[in-house]
């Protein structure tokens, strides 16, 4: 059984003091499976950071509900517990974000290795997997160098390496190319076509570049508060 992740009549809203509530977005619904890229593209302050972090579960939403199932698990990640919640992100999810957050007194290799070391896998098998990883991201001669010693594309390929070394079913990834040059831009939507092609990973990915959107097989627009097909 492929991972199914149900997001249903999702509605956001940031209550303000003087009374002139923030409707983020209302009523949305969206769907991922295991294999599939869904991009969500939309102008700075649409939404799209939000909704992302609710479906990564950082953040709740105001009413809604969010069903996560795969051949192992069924959640409802509405009336989870923390508990659950730390486990889900864990062990489901991948997160990739703008900026690469890597830790600076770290290797590539060493930041690689952090999330598997988390889950308890051993040293030995943890760096083996890292450096598999590099290797696949194309930083096999970087591997012992520190992120200030890398260019932007490269650090973001280490975070990308990272991310999916607990082999997560979902990659949730918020504008993983906007601080990066086209030629770069270029390079990270190469890498996650082959990720989606050597993990079966559901992605799904939110971006201002219509360029890198059209990489998806499912392809949103979030405007007047709800997702709308892009072109």
């Amino acid at each position: 059984m492929s991972m199914n992740y149900k997001i249903q009549k999702l509605t956001k809203v940031f209550e303000s003091p003087n009374g002139e509530d923030l409707v983020v977005f209302d009523n949305l619904s969206l769907s991922l499976t295991s294999g599939q890229i869904t991009s969500i593209v939309g102008a700075s302050g649409t939404g799209k950071s939000t909704l992302l972090h609710i479906v990564g579960t950082i953040d709740k939403p105001t009413k809604g509900q969010l069903e996560y199932t795969d051949e192992n698990s069924n959640y409802n990640l509405v009336t989870a517990t923390q508990k659950e919640l730390d486990y889900f992100r864990n062990t489901k999810l991948g997160f990739i974000f703008q900026f690469h957050h890597l830790l600076p007194e770290f290797t590539a290799l060493e930041n690689v290795m952090v999330p598997a070391k988390i889950a308890g896998t051993n040293d030995k098998m943890a760096k083996e997997k890292a450096m598999d990883l590099l290797n696949f991201v194309g930083l096999d001669k970087r591997m012992d160098h520190k992120p200030k010693k890398m260019s932007g594309g490269e650090q973001q390929r280490v975070a990308i390496a990272r991310s999916i070394i607990n082999e997560p079913k979902l990659l949730i990834a918020d504008e993983p190319t906007g601080n990066l040059d086209e030629k770069n831009s270029d390079l990270i939507a190469e890498l996650f076509l082959k990720v989606n092609q050597k993990t079966d990973t559901a992605i799904l990915l939110a971006t201002h570049s219509s360029k890198f959107a059209a990489i998806a097989n499912i392809r949103y627009e979030l405007s007047n508060k709800g997702l709308v097909p892009f072109n």
